[in-house]
């Protein structure tokens, strides 16, 4: 009996078996296709997005190298020059101590690096920059015409002319390395009652501009 029953059951097992078998054999080559087709269309999108975001990133790439050229550039472009007064001529000095004498009269300032309000240059980039300056006066027997070029607190080079009579000047020029921030200024010497001249042909004056950048 036992036999028997465990026969009917095995029979039976390998019929279901047999069918499911069959049914898988019908129906697994369609769902394999349909897998592959979703599988290639998704595919197909994800390298269609892959390309746009490859564009989008080379585009924002070439934008950040395009504003860091103009950023340099503009940077490297820094040139000023002023002479002392706007009008009309006046003598300055004698002072009882150093003066910072501020050049009024800009005719370039590009990279708006020297200030009219207050004589100073500021570098905004590290870098080698040369400078001039001139210093003139009316001779009267009395004064001499000297001022020096300040970097920061240090005195760099004078400028010095003394003339009994007469019309005097003196002009020097120099190469400095400044860093970002180091500040360029032309003072009066006290000394010896130093004076500046300067009318509407502008003979005290101040230049500078960048060699280039370190």
């Amino acid at each position: 009996m036992k036999i028997f029953v465990s026969l009917m059951l095995w029979l039976l097992l390998g019929s279901v078996s047999a069918k499911e078998s069959t049914d898988c054999q019908q129906t697994f080559p369609q769902d394999i296709y349909a897998a592959l087709r979703e599988m290639t269309a998704s595919l197909v999108q994800l390298k269609a997005d892959m390309r746009f975001l490859q564009t989008q990133e080379q585009a924002a790439q070439q934008k950040t190298e395009v504003d860091k050229l103009k950023q340099q550039l503009q940077v490297q472009q820094v040139a000023f020059s002023a002479a002392l007064l706007t009008s009309g001529d006046t003598t300055i000095g004698p002072f009882p101590t150093a003066t910072t004498l501020i050049y009024k009269h800009v005719t370039t300032n590009i990279g708006n690096a020297y200030n009219p309000n207050t004589g100073m240059f500021t570098a905004p980039v590290r870098g080698v920059y040369h400078f001039e300056w001139s210093v003139a006066a009316k001779g009267d027997n009395s004064h001499g015409s000297g001022a020096w070029l300040v970097k920061n607190t240090q005195n760099v080079f004078m400028a010095y002319e003394y003339e009994a009579y007469g019309f005097m000047s003196s002009s020097k020029a120099v190469a400095l390395l400044l860093e970002v921030g180091d500040v360029v200024f032309v003072r009066l010497v006290a000394e010896g009652s130093n004076v500046a001249y300067d009318d509407k042909s502008h003979h005290t004056t101040f230049s500078g501009h960048l060699l280039f950048p370190m």
